[in-house]
């Protein structure tokens, strides 16, 4: 989908009793922990409540009430632990009221339960983890719920699915405000993939075999390696040593998705950061990253990204400076 990329820089994470901690401190450890990347300024991060909250076994201490949340560029509302109970009142009007003023409103798992209540997926596209979309989809008709995917961005309100997908949801973030590059840097300093392809349909009975213990292990390290030259599904399943059937099984099963698509995704995520890094001509960026022309590159990245190359290389070669959460 397109939209622009919005100039967020303050973070607000809501919180009560009955959070997700898992989600809670990852989100607290992307928007509150340290820059990466040469990012400067990073993210102002607040954690938002009425009173003290338990998480789990832990107790939680907020910065601010929840009218706080008004004030934030972006809210963050963590997983929501028992789906078959409503959410407060108060945290359902906060999080509307945010919206309202202005907020891009992200849910992590099944926070989506919140934002639903809000009335803020109402006609919107929103998934949450799993084993709970159909509960969603129940309670909230007007929700038009995807089961099969990582995240979704509707601009101004953002879902993800369970768990892990809260981590590709936040990279996304990262990504939209401060460019490939630095969500990469951050992706590596957390021990993440910057960007999986396909969606939580893959998890739901046969989980992605752990690194080195598939038949395409070695293949990814050797694709990465020659995106400039013009491979083919025969020549990567050539490489893989296996048919191209085989190999497109393997390749759904690993990433779900397509031998073409993925390596696609990895062309235009070289591209990105080669926009964002150097002063290079798209002409050059197209044949380092095997695209062959600028008119193919162009065409791929602005259906793929959203907006074309060179308007990408300007939003993220001169960013603007922090607002402070007040």
């Amino acid at each position: 989908m397109t939209h622009t990329i919005p100039d967020v820089r303050t973070v607000a994470m809501a919180v009560t009793d009955g959070m997700l901690h898992f989600e809670l401190s990852l989100a607290h450890e992307v928007f509150g922990g340290d820059p990466v990347g040469g990012a400067d300024p990073w993210y102002a991060f607040a954690v938002c409540g009425s009173a003290a909250v338990r998480v789990g076994r832990f107790r939680l201490e907020p910065d601010h009430g929840l009218d706080r949340l008004a004030h934030a560029d972006t809210v963050i509302v963590p997983g929501w632990a028992d789906v078959d109970e409503e959410p407060p009142a108060d945290l359902v009007d906060a999080v509307r009221a945010a919206h309202e003023a202005g907020a891009r409103v992200v849910s992590l798992c099944t926070g989506a339960f919140v934002l639903a209540a809000a009335g803020l997926l109402d006609g919107m596209r929103a998934t949450t983890h799993w084993a709970h979309t159909e509960a969603l989809a129940a309670r909230h008709p007007r929700v038009r719920v995807d089961p099969d995917v990582l995240y979704v961005d509707n601009g101004s309100v953002l879902t993800s699915a369970g768990k892990a997908a809260a981590m590709d949801l936040c990279l996304h973030l990262v990504r939209l405000d401060h460019g490939s590059s630095v969500a990469n840097a951050l992706a590596r300093r957390l021990v993440v993939p910057p960007h999986r392809d396909g969606g939580q349909a893959q998890f739901v009975t046969t989980p992605v075999p752990a690194p080195g213990n598939h038949p395409l292990s070695a293949l990814f390290p050797w694709v990465m390696e020659r995106l400039d030259q013009p491979l083919t599904v025969e020549d990567l399943a050539r490489r893989a040593r296996m048919s191209s059937r085989p190999l497109g099984r393997h390749f759904r099963a690993v990433t779900g998705t397509t031998p073409l698509q993925w390596l696609l995704t990895q062309r235009i995520r070289r591209a990105q950061e080669l926009l964002e890094t150097t002063g290079d001509s798209v002409e050059s960026i197209a044949a380092a990253t095997g695209m062959g022309t600028a008119t193919t590159l162009r065409r791929h990245f602005n259906r793929t990204v959203g907006v074309p190359p060179d308007t990408y290389r300007r939003t993220f070669r001169s960013r603007p400076s922090a607002a402070i959460l007040p």
